[in-house]
């Protein structure tokens, strides 16, 4: 079987071909009305919208950076279009029970609208009750009852005087009350040394004659109050007939502008009666005197009548509400009562309710970030609690959570009718859905956004169009076409897909920010090829330092990569060291050795607890491939042990094992490996060679240490044939290999790579099960054979001596 040939330049980079692009600048393009590369999310979230059902709530899972709240938000307010304005939601006083404000369901724009017309009435109120019993008829007809009452009481007095008299008996008043005094023939009153002077018969009668006048007297004296009190309700029964005389008319002019609303009838009825009861809360009695009466004072007592509008709808509006909260606390989403400080104490009442954004979503859209609501104390409880009972009920935390018992207002829940569409990440939904009980219930619907789309012949114009819809957006100068062509190229690399466009707008449009910086500092009108590039070239500098020390310690030899000579046992492999946003491939020198042993093979960095499973699942591979391609009729009787050098990280991951295997056949058969060689893959127990991650940062970055001590033509990557589609190399790199000077493989399976790394025939087995002599895989074969008959020999010599040892103890 021959080596592979070296990739041809297309294999290495897929150019945009710009007769796709049919424009001269991005300025010419229309505008991108439709989101490009999201079948699957779209079609999720248009069933999500309008399926039916309470509990069909929508997850919008992705990664950062692919637009995944403007795409939500951008659907969201399509449909909302098509759906009614939402309702205004107010909160007025509840004259039955003072501590559960009533909420108000109203027609949008018209809770702004009552609460108006309220205020104007409790202006009203303050001057047209007062004035109402300032006027002369209430004057007189209060006077007439004091009138009555007084005549009434002196009639009655008269009469109890006039009988006295009849009997010679005074009847008078002193400072200190009503007194009865006996009189003599003269009419003169009786003094108390004339009275003892007095025949004991006359005393008597005097005697009893002032005891029954005493009687009618204390009956008298009782029916007073009793006429007292009559005569106030008939004040009061005057009041409230003046009070609604004045207010009456007042409400009836509300009424007519919400006679459609029953349910505001109904509260102005209660309005109405309530000042009716209570006129006397608004007679101009001084703010003293109010709170010596104990009465509430006149401000108080209108405020009453205020309307608490907490969900309020422009009169502009056409569409339901799409809210948006960044913060998603307890109360930003659920509302809150909110307290007034007032001589030493917190008071609160119906007009300190705040809405949330439960409330101003209500009939609508709600979008939450779902990191951000988990991060807040109790925010995640109080929206499952919302979308659970159908109804937002504001109750202060301490209440609802038992951490006090203070009285406190409780507003009417207000019922619930909401869509909420929650934007987070794939890791988040899927501990969620295994880990909340609740979630699977609620959010029934999951958006999963892509973070790339297929790059094909219609790709290019549509991404360009996305393209134009950014620099538009951000206010940037246009590109022309050969820049558009290379920004397409990057999004493929960012994509690790030369058949795909990277779709992450966020990476996308800081590069056309930094580009059109550097357009403009040259003083161009457009945006070019070289800018684009500039600006990649610009962005790899501010984040390559550790890069550049590693690679720097490499070419002092600090770290030891050799890519000249040729070594048994000895190998570059390649890996990956991701820095956030920036990542690149760091090549590393693994080492194999081997010894007689019984099949077990020592992972020196798992040993040391610096691989992770993944890396010591590969190593176990390369024992079940050696045992089941040379060592099927005999015991695999060698150690080995595999060591990264000079690592002192943790390795994980899996594509530095055909690296290892090619090592490990390299020591066994005692051919050296070209160093000038790198290889990266993962293997099977068959010896096929799998896909890996990473595969332009690997290629690069031993291009990078073999240019560090000149490139010869004899350097090369060995990468997995699966890859082939995914490299999309830097323009020195393709450029090298086009001259010659630096090469990339690709290979199917362990013989094709282990041909390439010594140049020997790795031999495939004819029909009679034999290996070409020779051949690498023979060699390995014939090693693994001598080892097995080495470790026969070695126990049976082993045995001998015990056998010795037990004739001799005989």
């Amino acid at each position: 079987m021959a080596a592979p040939d070296p990739l041809d330049v297309q294999s290495l980079y897929t150019q945009c071909d710009i007769g796709e692009l049919t424009f001269d600048t991005t300025a010419e393009l229309e505008d991108l009305d439709e989101v490009i590369g999201q079948p699957r999310a779209l079609s999720a979230l248009e069933y999500g919208i309008h399926v039916k059902g309470d509990d069909c709530n929508i997850y919008a899972l992705g990664p950062a950076g692919i637009r995944k709240h403007a795409v939500v938000k951008q659907i969201l307010e399509k449909e909302a279009v098509k759906r009614p304005v939402s309702s205004d939601w107010c909160y007025v006083y509840n004259f039955s029970q003072p501590h559960k404000p009533n909420a108000l369901e109203l027609p949008p724009s018209r809770g702004s609208k009552l609460c108006n017309d309220m205020e104007q009435l409790i202006e009203d109120l303050g001057t047209a009750i007062p004035a109402a019993f300032e006027t002369e008829e209430y004057q007189s007809r209060i006077e007439e009852l004091e009138r009555d009452f007084i005549a009434r009481r002196d009639k009655m007095l008269e009469e109890l005087s006039e009988e006295a008299s009849q009997r010679n008996i005074r009847f008078l008043h002193t400072p200190s009350g009503f007194a009865f005094a006996p009189l003599d023939k003269r009419g003169e009153v009786i003094n108390p040394e004339e009275f003892k002077r007095l025949h004991d018969s006359d005393k008597e009668k005097i005697e009893s004659d002032v005891e029954d006048l005493q009687k009618k007297l204390q009956k008298i004296i009782r029916q007073i109050p009793i006429w007292q009190k009559e005569t106030r309700e008939k004040v009061k029964e005057i009041d409230r007939e003046i009070a609604r005389y004045a207010v009456e008319h007042l409400i009836t002019v509300i009424k007519e502008n919400h006679r459609d609303l029953p349910e505001v009838c109904k509260y102005l009825d209660e309005v109405e009666q309530d000042v009716v009861d209570h006129v006397r809360e608004f007679r101009q009695d001084g703010e003293t005197q109010a709170l010596l009466l104990g009465r509430p004072t006149k401000v108080e007592a209108l405020r009453r009548y205020k309307v608490n509008v907490v969900v309020d709808h422009d009169k502009e509006a056409s569409a339901a509400s799409v809210i948006y909260q960044d913060l998603p606390t307890y109360t930003n989403l659920v509302g809150r009562i909110e307290y007034q400080a007032q001589m030493g104490t917190l008071i609160t009442d119906f007009t300190m309710i705040k809405a949330g954004d439960l409330h101003r979503a209500n009939g609508g859209y709600l979008i939450l970030d779902a990191i951000r609501i988990l991060r807040q104390p109790f925010a995640w409880e109080g929206l499952k609690r919302a979308l659970r009972a159908r109804e937002i009920r504001i109750e202060p935390l301490e209440k609802a959570y038992g951490l006090m018992s203070t009285s406190s207002l409780e507003p009417e829940p207000i019922p619930l009718d909401v869509k909420v569409v929650l934007v987070g990440d794939r890791l988040l939904y899927y501990l969620l859905n295994q880990y909340d009980p609740d979630f699977p219930d609620l959010f029934k619907v999951a958006a999963d956004f892509n973070e790339d789309m297929e790059r094909d012949d219609n790709s290019s114009m549509l991404f360009a169009r996305l393209i134009a819809n950014v620099v538009k957006e951000e206010g940037l100068l246009p590109l022309d076409r050969d820049a558009v062509a290379r920004v397409i190229e990057h999004s493929s690399k960012l994509a690790e897909d030369a058949k795909k466009l990277s779709i992450n707008l966020r990476g996308i449009t800081d590069l056309l920010k930094e580009t059109d910086y550097r357009a403009n500092k040259s003083g161009k009108s457009k945006i070019e090829r070289d800018d684009v590039q500039a600006a990649i070239d610009s962005r790899v500098y501010r984040h390559d330092r550790i890069r550049e020390r590693a690679y720097e310690a490499v070419e002092r030899g600090i770290i030891k990569i050799d890519t000249d000579s040729k070594q048994v046992g000895q190998i570059n492999g390649l890996s990956v060291i991701n820095l956030g946003d920036f990542s690149f491939g760091q090549p590393s020198r693994i080492t194999v050795t081997t010894r007689l042993g019984e099949g077990k093979f020592v992972d020196i960095q798992r040993e040391t607890k610096l691989g992770g499973n993944i890396h010591s699942k590969g190593v176990l591979i390369l024992t079940h491939y050696l045992a089941s391609q040379y060592a099927r009729d005999y015991p695999l009787s060698l150690s080995a042990s595999i060591v990264f050098e000079q690592s002192y990280g943790m390795v994980e991951g899996d594509s530095a094992s055909l690296a290892e295997l090619c090592a490990l056949l390299s020591a066994l058969s005692n051919v050296p490996i070209r160093q000038g060689f790198a290889v990266t893959g993962s293997v099977n127990q068959r010896g096929e060679v799998q896909a890996i991650g990473g595969v332009n940062q690997k290629v690069e970055g031993f291009f990078d240490i073999c240019s560090l001590n000149g490139l010869n033509g004899q350097q090369a990557v060995i990468i997995p044939s699966a890859n082939v589609p995914h490299l999309m190399l830097r323009e020195d790199v393709v450029e090298s290999a086009a001259q010659g000077r630096f090469k990339v493989y690709s290979v199917d399976n362990v013989n094709e790579a282990i041909e390439l790394l010594t140049g020997i025939t790795a031999g495939g087995r004819d029909e009679s099960g034999a290996l070409p002599p020779d051949s690498v895989n023979a060699k390995v074969e014939q090693a693994l054979i001598d080892l097995a008959v080495r470790r026969k020999e070695f126990g049976r010599a082993h045995r001998d001596d015990e056998n010795n040892a037990n004739e001799t103890n005989v």
